[in-house]
């Protein structure tokens, strides 16, 4: 029967893509040894916070796990704690688009966006049956913090990094319970309304994909934390916020592709133009840096942005590495192109590319050529005054990178929250994806292990991201009245040191 099931699927792929079909335990061992034979050789933030050890221990759980068939979101699941434990915020594994096409189609996701506050999921929708605020104990029976716990899997961050994991969790709560859970027709939620303990019940009827997605659109939280999500239609801004202090926003870094576009260069005279103005006006004498919603981007434009915020000289990381020049595997490479000639040279341009930027082998590792990390200068007109830079979970990439030498290279006061990016370091640069042989579930991953140059600072420990000075996550009363609680934060402490420092003239 398995070996009919098997030939069915080589010739009707979308056969097999089934929730309930179960797939042979031979087959779904032999994509998990390829996936680790793959991580192993080309992902070079294997052991960046977990030791050999502790990889072969989560793999040797893996393989106990495939004793007996499984169905295709089962095994994925696997692989997905995999990824997570590893620690990168690059990492991304997905199921077959055909999957997942058929998958997501009726009336069974949970209805409304929510909001994790403090490890609480809070209601963020306005509707006719559970209140806007209203703080949600347990689904179908199911507590809350397990329900949590068992959706990290489903978000990466880098280390050991949890706030990040708030992010997925309230974009994508309906689709996380229906891929933990299964889909429903109803849900029975247990809740509480906003600053009252008695809980109360209710049945909630589900919805469709297009349905949840238009109702993540509608949040009630949507003119506050538009800087977490969706379309970033000011990419950069510049204002005056008080007489005598300034706002720089930064809500992304891709802002062009390189140096030469002309995306980037208009970037960069808008930003010579605000701290040209800043240096005539002295008596801005506070700059507020908002790179809340950055989870990255493009090279150079975090390190331009830098530029005009630091005093001394600096680089982009102290060290990068790769695992490989020739790419391992490349039968399971997914190439951008798609027909074969053109899919060789693809190949062989990109291990062109590697060659040319991580030419020496020290031990097992390919080391960045000097000439690709710089030493690089201040701008002249560089801010001189002091800097707040507001941090979030959602800040990774490119942006961790930024607020790393943001607060290990300047006077800033970080106001915020974690980020989800590391602050030493993470995996980046340049992406790759595997498609794996039989249940084609796609992994991607950034193949350069780099350390940031962020020095050691007591507060930034190994394995997590920028940590605020001033911790400041928003208030369930400033939720629903839909406050910046973080912006405002940092104004009443601009105004409280500014009223210090004049009582001591």
């Amino acid at each position: 029967m398995l070996h009919f099931k098997t030939s069915l699927f080589l010739l009707f792929p979308c056969l097999l893509f089934s929730q309930n079909e179960k797939w042979p335990a031979a087959k779904l061992k032999q994509d998990l040894s390829t996936f680790k034979e793959i991580r192993e050789k080309a992902n070079s933030g294997v052991y960046k916070y977990r030791t050999k050890k502790q990889i072969d221990s989560i793999y040797s759980w893996a393989f106990s796990e495939l004793k007996k068939p499984k169905s295709l979101l089962d095994f994925y699941k696997i692989v997905l704690k995999i990824t997570d434990f590893e620690g990168s915020v690059h990492n991304n594994t997905t199921l077959p688009d055909e999957f997942q096409k058929k998958y997501t189609s009726g009336k069974v996701f949970f209805p409304y966006p929510v909001k994790l506050l403090s490890n609480k999921i809070i209601v963020n929708f306005k509707n006719s049956e559970i209140p806007i605020g209203s703080q949600i104990h347990k689904i179908d029976g199911i507590k809350i913090e397990k329900i949590i716990s068992r959706f990290y899997k489903y978000y990466t961050t880098d280390g050991y990094n949890m706030s990040g994991k708030s992010i997925g969790i309230t974009a994508s709560f309906g689709r996380y319970f229906e891929l933990e859970y299964g889909p429903k027709a109803h849900f029975l939620v247990e809740y509480s309304l906003p600053d009252q303990t008695q809980k109360q019940s209710k049945t909630i009827a589900a919805v469709s994909n297009d349905q949840r997605k238009q109702n993540f659109k509608n949040r009630h939280s949507l003119p506050i934390d538009s800087l977490f999500y969706g379309e970033i239609k000011n990419k950069y801004t510049f204002k005056l916020a008080a007489p005598n202090t300034a706002l720089l926003s930064i809500p992304t870094f891709a802002i062009g592709m390189n140096a030469e576009d002309k995306e980037h260069i208009v970037y960069k005279k808008y930003l010579d133009s605000c701290f040209q103005l800043l240096t005539l006006h002295p008596e801005i004498k506070n700059l507020i840096v908002d790179v809340r919603s950055n989870g990255g981007g493009s090279d150079p434009n975090d390190l331009v942005a830098f530029s005009y915020l630091t005093q001394k000289p600096y680089r982009e990381n102290t060290s990068a590495f790769i695992n490989f020049q020739k790419v391992p595997y490349p039968q399971y490479f997914v190439y951008q192109e798609t027909e074969p000639q053109k899919k060789i040279e693809e190949l062989h341009e990109f291990e062109a590319e590697l060659k040319e930027e991580y030419p020496e082998l020290k031990g097992q590792q390919y080391l960045q050529d000097p000439k690709f990390n710089r030493l690089l200068q201040p701008d002249k007109n560089s801010f001189k005054g002091q800097i707040y830079l507001l941090i979030s979970p959602r800040i990774a990439s490119a942006g961790s990178l930024f607020a790393s030498l943001v607060a290990g290279h300047t006077n800033a006061i970080i106001v915020g929250e974690e980020t989800m990016g590391g602050y030493y370091g993470h995996n980046g640069h340049t992406p790759m994806e595997y498609e794996l042989p039989n249940t084609k579930i796609k992994t991607q991953f950034s193949i350069v292990n780099l350390e940031q140059d962020a020095p050691k600072k007591p507060n930034q420990l190994f394995g997590r991201g920028v940590i605020p000075d001033h911790e400041v996550i928003q208030t369930i009363d400033d939720f629903v009245q839909n406050k910046d609680t973080q912006f405002e934060y940092t104004l009443k402490l601009i105004d409280s040191k500014d009223k210090t420092e004049a009582n001591f003239k």
